[in-house]
C-alpha cells in the first residue's frame, strides 16, 4: 500500500466566520492541520487586538480537546487603522499579520482599502516591526474584467508596495493567474503567495459546465486553463515562495444558490487528500510536504511542526461527504471534478 508522510501542515489561510458556522466548521480543520491564519472579515470585522483575542477564544473554545491547534490571528487593515495600536497588538502577540482587503473585493470587505497610498504609514510601521501583510490582490474598478482584477492589482498596486516597502513581509493570497505566479517568482524575497485547492483543481469552465454552479465560485474567481496550469507549475515545484492557503469559506447553501451568491469555497474537509491527488497526478509527491508543510513556515519565520501525518493511497476512489450540517442547515464540501485515490489514516 503507497503511503506519504509528511510534516503535519500548516493552512495560512482560513475563515472561520462565527457563531454555529464557526461551531462547525473549527473541528474540519484543526482535524489536520497545526496552525492556520484565520481571517478577520467578519461583520463588524476584527480592527484591534481586543477585538482579534475575544475572536481567538471564540474559536479555542470549539476545538476539540484531541486536537493541537493554533489559530493565528489578523487585524482588518482600514485607511483609519491607527498604526501605533497595530504595531503595539503585533508586539505583544495580540496579532501575527494584517490583512489587506480593496475595498468590495469580497465577502464582507465594504470597509476596505480604496486608497493604497493613503495606508502607506501604516505599512511602513508594519515594515519596521516585522509584522506580515496579507493581500486580497484585485483591484475592484468598475471597468476592469473581472477576470483581469489581479493581473491589475499586480501591476498597479502591488509593484508599488514592493518598490517603496523592499523590507515588508507580504503574502499575496490565493494567487490565481499566471502573471501574478511569475511576479512572485521574480520579485524580493519577502514577497510569497499562497495556492488554495479548488485554484489548482479547478479552470473556470468548472463555474459554467451544465449549468450555472455557484458552488464553484469563489472571488478571486477562477481564471482558464492556462493559468491553473501555471499555478500548478508553482506548487509542485518545492520553490518556498509558494505554500497552502486553504481559503476555505463556508456559506450556507441557500446563501451561495440565491439571486446573488456568496463567493467561497469550503475545502477544509477534504483538502490534503484532493492536493495528494494532485501531486500523484503530476508525478510529484516528494513535494507535498514543501507546499503544505514546510514553505509557510519559512515564510514566516517559525518552527516546522513536531507532528506528523500519513496519506494513504486507496484501492477505490475516495467517498466525499457531500455536506456539513449547521443545525437545521447545510454548507456544501467542495468536491474535484477528478477522482481522489487518497485519504489520512
Amino acid at each position: 500500500m503507497e503511503e506519504i508522510e509528511i510534516i503535519k501542515p500548516d493552512d495560512w489561510h482560513v475563515h472561520f466566520r462565527d457563531n454555529n458556522i464557526l461551531k462547525a466548521v473549527v473541528p474540519e480543520t484543526t482535524r489536520h492541520f497545526a496552525r492556520a491564519i484565520v481571517m478577520p472579515n467578519l461583520t463588524p470585522p476584527i480592527l484591534n487586538g481586543k477585538q482579534a483575542i475575544k475572536y481567538k477564544k471564540r474559536i479555542i473554545k470549539n476545538i476539540p480537546k484531541s486536537h493541537n491547534f493554533e489559530p493565528l490571528m489578523t487585524i482588518y487593515l482600514t485607511e483609519n487603522t491607527n498604526k501605533f495600536e497595530l504595531s503595539e497588538s503585533y508586539q505583544e502577540g495580540l496579532v501575527f499579520a494584517a490583512k489587506l482587503y480593496p475595498a468590495g473585493a469580497t465577502t464582507n470587505s465594504e470597509s476596505g482599502v480604496k486608497d493604497i497610498k493613503k495606508i502607506m504609514p501604516i505599512l511602513e510601521t508594519m515594515s519596521k516591526v516585522g509584522m506580515p501583510l496579507l493581500i486580497h490582490g484585485e483591484v475592484t474598478h468598475k471597468e476592469v474584467d473581472i477576470f483581469d482584477r489581479e493581473k491589475v492589482f499586480v501591476d498597479q498596486n502591488l509593484d508599488f508596495i514592493c518598490k517603496e516597502l523592499p523590507e515588508l513581509k507580504i503574502t499575496l493570497e490565493h494567487i490565481t493567474t499566471k502573471e501574478a505566479t511569475e511576479y512572485v517568482w521574480e520579485s524580493n524575497e519577502n514577497l510569497a503567495a499562497s495556492i488554495t485547492p479548488h485554484h489548482l483543481a479547478l479552470n473556470r469552465n468548472a463555474l459554467f459546465v451544465g449549468g450555472i454552479r455557484p458552488h464553484n465560485y469563489c472571488l478571486p474567481i477562477l481564471k482558464s486553463e492556462i493559468h491553473r496550469k501555471s499555478l500548478v507549475k508553482a506548487a509542485i515545484s518545492g520553490n518556498p515562495k509558494f505554500f497552502l492557503g486553504t481559503d476555505t469559506a463556508p456559506h450556507l447553501i441557500h446563501d451561495k444558490e440565491s439571486d446573488c451568491g456568496c463567493a467561497g469555497v469550503f475545502n477544509a474537509t477534504y483538502c490534503l487528500p484532493i492536493l495528494a491527488q494532485i501531486f500523484d497526478n503530476e508525478r510529484s509527491k516528494n513535494k507535498l510536504e514543501n507546499f503544505v508543510s514546510k514553505n509557510g513556515a519559512k515564510h514566516y519565520n517559525l518552527k516546522f511542526n513536531k507532528q506528523k501525518i500519513k496519506l494513504t493511497k486507496l484501492s477505490n476512489k475516495l467517498t466525499f461527504k457531500k455536506y456539513l450540517d449547521i443545525r437545521k442547515e447545510k454548507v456544501k464540501i467542495f468536491e474535484p471534478d477528478f477522482p481522489v485515490f487518497w485519504d489520512i489514516f
